[in-house]
């Protein structure tokens, strides 16, 4: 099970996760969010020695600007969760980033959207609410497409993570249910430890 943890504090969560060899740790850029990174805070990133982690910016639309000036020199992917094209993906791919893309579910006809990124290097199923936790419908789960290229977004926790590895996800990303009870985009370091204990439990 390949894990990626969104809405991480560059200076807060970063070397716990690298500790815990956790493969994806996402960065938000999104304004509206409670967990939008400062971009002051982006030159900390430089700081870790990454190890086997990788660096994620979450982003929705982004224009060349900001990943010229932000992304290139931070980030070893870029998460996209607008209305990007497989044109544009080809076109960020080419600027020298590797690309996640999002595809929103709300019916079991939308899982066939990911046909349509067919260069994306990883494609990550969500639900519509961004950043709101919502349960993926697990009917759809079995449906999804198998393999280490494809995610699974949405309510995921040490809770129910068996369960959904039993339905042969092998990748899944977590933000919220990793967060303390008190205060919304505040990761809580016990819960994540717990998670990926659980996760390691499952796989031995």
């Amino acid at each position: 099970m390949k894990v990626k943890i969104c809405g991480l504090n560059p200076t807060r969560d970063v070397q716990l996760c690298i500790d815990l060899n956790i493969e994806y740790l996402g960065f938000i850029f999104y304004e509206k969010s409670p967990r939008n990174v400062k971009l002051k805070d982006v030159e900390i990133l430089k700081n870790y020695k990454k190890r086997s982690s990788s660096f994620v910016a979450v982003s929705v639309n982004p224009n060349n600007e900001f990943i010229e000036d932000i992304v290139l020199d931070n980030f070893d992917f870029i998460q996209l969760h607008g209305s990007e094209s497989n044109d544009r993906v080809n076109e960020i791919k080419s600027m020298g980033l590797k690309v996640i893309k999002v595809i929103k579910i709300k019916s079991e006809a939308d899982i066939e959207d990911y046909k349509k990124y067919n260069n994306a290097d990883i494609i990550l199923f969500d639900t519509p609410g961004m950043e709101k936790s919502i349960e993926f419908p697990k009917d759809l789960i079995a449906k999804l497409p198998r393999g280490e290229k494809y995610a699974l977004a949405g309510s995921v926790s040490e809770k129910n993570i068996e369960n959904i590895m039993k339905l042969g996800v092998t990748f899944c990303d977590l933000s919220s249910s990793l967060e303390s009870d008190t205060e919304i985009g505040y990761k809580d370091h016990s819960k994540i430890k717990k998670f990926i204990e659980k996760v390691n439990e499952i796989k031995n």
